[in-house]
C-alpha cells in the first residue's frame, strides 16, 4: 500500500477509536499544537521526556509564552502536575489505528500513561500496514533489554460488567495523533 493510502487508513482507523488526528508540517507546528491544547484545556504543564535539544527549546520558547512549565524528567516526583503528555511514537499500525511506543524509559511511560492528554507525534514515514510488517523493528528492539514497547489504540476506557463506560481510568482521556511528514 502506498503511503497516502496507508496513511489514510491509518487515520480512518484512529479516529473510530475517537483519536483525534491532525496533520502537522514540523516539529515546530506540533509544538505550538500541544501549547494550545495544553492551555484550551487549563493545564499548567507539558510533560515531554526523550526530545533531543532542539525540539526542547522550541516547546519551551512556545510554553513560556503561554505559562506552561515544561517537564522533561523525574515525573514520578511531578505527577500530580502533569497535564499533557508530548511524546514521539516509534510506529504506527495503519490496519489498527495503533501506534507504537518504545517505552523503556519510565518518564515516558508516566508522560503516556498520567496524563489528562497525550500529544503524539508520528513520522509518516514509520506508518507500517499491519502489525506483522513490524516484526523486524521489534526484534531489534528486543535485542537490548530490559525494553518495554506500548500499543496504544485510543484513549483509556474501559467497562463495568454492566457496561458502563469510564474514560480515563487506565490512561488519558484524550489521544491527539499528529502525522508529520518527513
Amino acid at each position: 500500500m502506498d503511503a497516502p493510502n496507508l496513511a489514510q487508513l491509518f487515520r480512518e482507523k484512529a479516529e473510530a477509536v475517537q483519536v483525534v488526528v491532525r496533520e502537522v508540517r514540523d516539529l515546530a507546528e506540533a509544538c505550538r499544537y500541544a501549547v494550545e491544547i495544553t492551555g484550551s484545556q487549563g493545564g499548567a504543564a507539558i510533560a515531554a521526556p526523550g526530545w533531543d535539544p532542539e525540539v526542547l527549546s522550541l516547546l519551551q520558547d512556545q510554553c513560556g509564552q503561554a505559562k506552561i512549565e515544561v517537564l522533561t524528567e523525574n515525573l514520578r516526583d511531578q505527577a500530580e502536575r502533569l497535564h499533557t503528555g508530548f511524546t514521539r511514537a516509534d510506529w504506527g499500525i495503519a490496519d489498527t489505528g495503533t501506534m507504537v511506543l518504545d517505552s523503556s524509559s519510565e518518564d515516558l511511560r508516566l508522560a503516556t500513561m498520567l496524563c489528562a492528554t497525550h500529544i503524539a507525534v508520528l513520522p509518516l514515514s514509520r506508518l507500517r500496514a499491519t502489525s506483522t510488517d513490524l516484526e523486524a523493528e521489534l526484534h531489534r528492539l528486543a535485542q537490548s533489554p530490559p525494553r518495554y514497547a506500548a500499543f496504544i489504540t485510543g484513549a483509556s476506557r474501559t467497562a463495568d460488567i454492566e457496561r458502563v463506560l469510564t474514560l480515563g481510568v487506565h490512561g488519558p482521556l484524550e489521544l491527539h495523533l499528529l502525522l508529520m511528514k518527513d
